[in-house]
């Protein structure tokens, strides 16, 4: 049979997913690019073919917060660029974006340029950055910010807190301003940094410095406060935000209002904060160091149940991982909280690194927590693990959904009929780290194959991560496609348009 699109690969009976649709139907693939959808597609001898076996067939996942690679304040990151994404590609992410740091006093583009060279030909995944800014000097405003752009770079990071990161409001205004100007997206670390040093200076004078004391001394109102502030900023300059790791629903109904205003607030959130709690830093000895990330862990159950509401109403943009593991048996990870174990046995909060891994099992858990559970649509799925991480930084529709011209990045799913539930083991994760926080969690399925750009680069029937490093390839992004400034319509303060 003559095949006019000359196809390298078919994928074939298989329910095809995007944020929009679910159809069945067979995806025909060249060079790496869907090129066709729909049914009975033609193929010779020459064509490698996958049958799905009524399996659902989504994008591949675009993780939109990792840290990879970072080591910072003495502690060292259990990832470089290899295993982390060897970890990602195994979860059915194919697309990861990572964070180069400037230093202050220093510039921004000597870092990215760094940080590129220390990917370069080293990853599973295909693979870009968002810069963080923590020095916005007039010369990184007006000058850095385009280099940026010229990169590839169409996002920043900015912090409200960490001594060595964090703005004050006039800088978050200018960053906000240059932003808008640019079409730059704004990511912003929202916790009020003065509560947190007072919390932790009266905490550590009562020694109450165990490892869930990480949570005492940073309250659900340390986060709600900030995020209202951060609200507030954009507001003043009609300039489009994304607030990270949302963990509390009091922040969570400030999104949602503003949202429902008309604000260009998006946001995010992880799956620690829809299936942990804060009783996971209680656990015996040191362990609960394993479970230390900021925001922490909620106490209150609840607050997991408006995570998930969240999820299925819209108030969440993206679901990212924010990967951020150093290793638990290190003495320049999880352990420097044990600095001083004759005087603090169980170890001191304010030493132990924030973070948690989560690369590996991010799109594994929200399938099956959330779509085999009922609490999100197979659409909605795709929505948050995909498209809109795509869409807001660039990158949609090369990445994060499945349509004629759209890299072949796809997650295969098992049928119902074949799927089973498995348990969650650090030793059969594929990721640096040397524990995961889900360890003996039961899900009930896990990606059957994963292909970035047309080829098979994880099976997960032998649990095998079958490309190599070097496969991944740099993207330089574009603008986000997700509504932005108002504009016309923006009610100014007191009448003042600062871009006028």
């Amino acid at each position: 049979m003559t095949n006019a699109f000359l196809f390298d690969l078919v994928v074939k009976n298989g329910t095809v997913v995007t944020a929009a649709d679910q159809v069945d139907c067979d995806i025909g693939i060249k060079d790496g690019v869907i090129v066709c959808l729909g049914k009975n597609l033609p193929h010779d001898d020459n064509c490698q073919i996958i049958d799905a076996e009524g399996g659902y067939i989504t994008p591949g996942g675009v993780d939109s917060h990792v840290h990879i690679g970072q080591s910072a304040s003495g502690a060292r990151s259990a990832d470089n660029w290899t295993t982390g994404t060897r970890g990602a590609i195994s979860g059915g992410t194919t697309t990861v974006i990572a964070f180069a740091v400037q230093a202050k006093g220093k510039q921004v583009m000597p870092a990215v340029e760094a940080y590129y060279e220390l990917a370069k030909d080293q990853t599973h995944t295909d693979y870009s950055f968002h810069a963080i800014i923590s020095d916005p000097t007039p010369d990184v405003v007006k000058n850095e910010i385009p280099k940026m752009i010229e990169f590839g770079v169409t996002s920043v990071k900015i912090y409200m807190t960490y001594p060595l990161l964090k703005l004050n409001d006039r800088q978050v205004l200018d960053i906000l301003c240059a932003a808008r100007r640019t079409g730059v997206t704004t990511m912003v670390h929202a916790e009020n940094a003065d509560i947190i040093d007072w919390m932790t200076e009266n905490l550590i004078e009562r020694g109450m410095v165990e490892p869930w004391h990480h949570g005492t001394s940073r309250p659900p109102l340390v986060e709600t406060e900030a995020t209202n502030r951060a609200i507030c900023l954009s507001e003043v300059v009609d300039a489009p935000m994304l607030i990270v790791h949302v963990s509390s629903k009091e922040a969570t109904a400030h999104i949602r209002k503003a949202q429902t205003r008309g604000l260009p607030i998006y946001s995010e959130t992880c799956p620690h904060y829809a299936l942990l709690t804060a009783e996971k830093m209680q656990a015996p000895g040191f362990e609960g160091a394993k479970c230390v990330c900021a925001p922490p862990l909620r106490s209150d159950p609840q607050e997991r149940e408006v995570i998930w509401d969240g999820l299925a109403n819209g108030t969440f943009t993206v679901f990212s991982s924010d990967h951020a593991p150093t290793n638990y048996y290190d003495a320049q990870g999880k352990q420097l909280g044990l600095k001083d174990p004759v005087k603090n046995p169980r170890g001191h909060f304010k030493h132990i690194p924030n973070g948690l891994p989560g690369v590996c099992t991010r799109t594994p858990l929200l399938w099956s927590e959330g779509v085999l559970k009922g609490r999100i649509s197979p659409q909605k799925f795709v929505e948050l693990n995909s498209t809109n991480a795509a869409k807001l930084y660039g990158l949609y529709p090369k990445k994060g959904t499945i349509a004629p011209g759209s890299d072949a990045d796809l997650v295969i799913w098992r049928p119902k009929k074949t799927r089973k539930a498995l348990t969650i083991k650090q030793t059969e994760l594929h990721h640096g780290a040397d524990y995961t926080p889900y360890e003996g969690m039961e899900i009930q399925d896990w990606p059957k194959l994963v292909l970035l750009r047309g080829r098979i680069a994880y099976d997960g029937e032998s649990n095998t991560v079958l490309n190599k490093a070097g496969d991944g390839r740099y993207l330089k992004r574009g603008f986000s496609t997700l509504p932005g400034p108002r504009g016309q319509s923006a009610a100014w303060i007191n009448g003042f348009n600062p871009h006028a």
